[in-house]
C-alpha cells in the first residue's frame, strides 16, 4: 500500500471543545491536509518538543524515549495507518539496533507524531488515509494559506474568530452548501471545522 509522506502544520485549539487542539498534517509534496483533533496533553507533548523546551521532569514520550534508547531499540518512522468510524489508528516501526525483529506497535496517532519528533523520524500516512480524509485545497486556498510551520517556530496557536460549529445541525444542511463551508473553513484555517464537514460528506457518501 502506498504510503505518502506528511509534515506537521501547526496546531490549533478547538473552537467547540475545551481542551482539545486539531493537529494539521500536509502532504509534503502535495495539496491534501489531514486535520486530527487531539487531546490537550497529547497537543503539549508535540509542541514542547518541537520547541525544543526541556521540561523538568520527563514526559511519558521521553520515558518512552530513554526506555527505548537504554534497550537499544530504534524507531524509523510512524504511519497513520487506519481510520475507522472517525477514529484515526496509527503504528510505529521499531527494531533492535542490529537491524532484526522488525515491530509495529499500534499508537495512537498524537501520541505515534509525539514519538516521531523525539526519534526525527518521518511522519507518514497511507494513501487511502488521504483519500478518505484527507482535505483537499484548491489553487485560491493555497494562494492565502500561511507557510508551513517549522520545527523552531511555534505552532499552537489560538483559534481563528469564528462561529462554533454545531454538529447536530449538519444533516440538514445540502452537500453543495457544505462544500462552500468547507471552502471558507479552510480560507481562515479552521481545520477543525472542515474536518467535521469533511466527516458529514463522507458519511453520507458512504
Amino acid at each position: 500500500m502506498d504510503k505518502i509522506k506528511l509534515e506537521i502544520l501547526g496546531l490549533s485549539a478547538s473552537h467547540s471543545q475545551s481542551g482539545s487542539f486539531a493537529l494539521v498534517l500536509g502532504e509534503e509534496l502535495g495539496n491534501r491536509r489531514l486535520p486530527i483533533i487531539i487531546g490537550m496533553f497529547e497537543a503539549q507533548a508535540i509542541a514542547i518538543e518541537m520547541e525544543k523546551i526541556v521540561s523538568n521532569r520527563p514526559m511519558t514520550h521521553d520515558l518512552f524515549k530513554s526506555l527505548a534508547i537504554n534497550f537499544d531499540i530504534d524507531v524509523h518512522e510512524i504511519i497513520i495507518s487506519d481510520l475507522k468510524e472517525g477514529v484515526f489508528y496509527a503504528k510505529i516501526i521499531c527494531s533492535f539496533r542490529d537491524g532484526s525483529n522488525f515491530i509495529e506497535l499500534d499508537a495512537r496517532p498524537s501520541d505515534a507524531v509525539a514519538i516521531a519528533l523525539r526519534f526525527d523520524v518521518p511522519i507518514y500516512a497511507n494513501e487511502n488515509i488521504l483519500e478518505e480524509a484527507g482535505i483537499v485545497l484548491n489553487e485560491e486556498d493555497e494562494g492565502n494559506e500561511k507557510p508551513a510551520k517549522s520545527k523552531k517556530s511555534p505552532v499552537v496557536k489560538a483559534s481563528q474568530d469564528s462561529e462554533p460549529l454545531d454538529t447536530s445541525q449538519l444533516n440538514s444542511i445540502s452537500i453543495d452548501q457544505l462544500k462552500s463551508m468547507m471552502e471558507a473553513a479552510l480560507t481562515k484555517e479552521d481545520y477543525e471545522k472542515a474536518a467535521k464537514i469533511r466527516d458529514e460528506l463522507n458519511r453520507r457518501q458512504a
